[in-house]
């Protein structure tokens, strides 16, 4: 264990018609270091998760950060992007610096502003995250690119639309009690299995309670060395990590496995000497629920294929045996897609140190995180647990 989350803040998630990216950055940046109790010259970097590709006409943002404060002035400010996993993008870097000795203090932000965006345009930029020679013209843009899973999982291995109706339900079940989810509605099974005039078909077998929200937000860690974490009120250390970038064509892998996804938990895990079943619970990359489901059998909890199991059998419910995405997940909280891996490490570092409120999973002792960009090309896993 070399690197530790001190400190950490988290906007609500959805549309802040009132915010922008800088004001959003600004004030959890600040928030993240009072939460630490440090100060800005105590900042030795700064990392800016912030995918952008035309959400916001502002691009060039790491020095937004600086913002926050003037003592920021100065300090080494990068932005980092992989697409839907940029916020752990972000995350990981910092840990890298810190296990380097080229930081002891590092100020990590995931920000993005999509909701001022048509909805064309919005679908046009989320494309960006998929292979264009191949999938550019895919109608319902990422959508129809997750909607093509979902039919050729069907035809491998049956109709799973039982299974993905209560992974959605499962979610925003949970999403209710979590503050700053975008959605807090309980929809229950029947109503995200019923295709209806409020839940239409979006792409394939896929329904709107099958995709992720368009949404506004931002979250921020503070990360440091061990000896200073000893030090802070507070500690949640990386036990375990990894990142597994595969390839970006669809058509030169398997889509159904995931295989970038297996690479990085096992790693992770192996890392932080445990097994998946060691894990109080996790939060995972539901961008749509078929990738939820695909990702059960990619950790290892079930089987290729059988990874409806999983959820018909209740395993991954709040109170099952490895709950899922006890925070409602992309699902119900909102995806603000620079945001949302670093979002994913606050709320999971809530849950070990029993300050979740009520998305709070019992006696939460090790977290495991799994945040995807594109459609499993870039795999970063986390494994943590409460130092003090």
């Amino acid at each position: 264990m070399t690197a530790c989350i001190v400190g950490w803040a988290h906007t609500a998630f959805g549309k802040l018609e009132t915010e922008t990216v800088e004001s959003l950055i600004i004030r959890v940046a600040n928030e993240a270091l009072d939460n630490a109790g440090i100060g800005p010259d105590d900042v030795d970097e700064i990392l800016l998760g912030h995918f952008n590709a035309g959400f916001s006409p502002q691009d060039f943002t790491a020095s937004l950060v600086l913002q926050a404060d003037p003592r920021l002035r100065f300090k080494p400010a990068t932005r980092v992007e992989n697409a839907c996993a940029t916020g752990s993008a972000a995350v990981h870097q910092a840990v890298r610096a810190v296990k380097a000795g080229d930081a002891r203090v590092v100020l990590v932000v995931g920000v993005e502003q999509m909701t001022k965006t048509p909805g064309p345009e919005i679908g046009k930029n989320l494309l960006k995250a998929s292979y264009l020679p191949e999938d550019g013209d895919t109608p319902a843009g990422f959508a129809g690119v997750f909607g093509k899973i979902a039919h050729n999982y069907f035809q491998r291995w049956g109709d799973q639309s039982d299974a993905l109706a209560m992974i959605a339900a499962k979610n925003h079940k949970n999403g209710v009690e979590n503050p700053y989810a975008q959605m807090r509605k309980d929809f229950g099974f029947d109503f995200c299995r019923t295709e209806s005039e409020k839940n239409p078909f979006v792409a394939g077998p896929l329904k709107r309670t099958d995709c992720s929200l368009v949404s506004d937000g931002a979250a921020a860690l503070v990360i440091t060395d061990t000896a200073t974490a000893l030090k802070m009120k507070k500690a949640v250390a990386f036990r375990g990590q990894a990142h597994v970038q595969d390839f970006l064509p669809m058509s030169k892998r398997d889509i159904l496995k995931f295989e970038g996804c297996t690479k990085a938990w096992g790693k992770a895990l192996a890392e932080a000497g445990v097994e998946l079943s060691d894990l109080s619970f996790v939060e995972t990359h539901d961008c749509f629920t078929v990738a939820e489901l695909i990702e059960y059998e990619a950790m290892g909890l079930t089987a290729e294929g059988q990874g409806a199991r999983a959820i018909l059998e209740g395993w991954t419910q709040k109170d099952g045996k490895l709950p899922v995405n006890p925070s409602g997940g992309l699902k119900a909280k909102g995806h603000p897609i620079g945001a949302t891996g670093v979002s994913m490490h606050v709320l999971s570092s809530m849950q070990l140190m029993g300050e979740a409120g009520g998305i709070q999973v019992k006696d939460a002792k090790l977290g495991g995180i799994f945040n995807m960009g594109g459609a499993a090309v870039a795999n970063y896993v986390s494994v943590l647990e409460r130092l003090r």
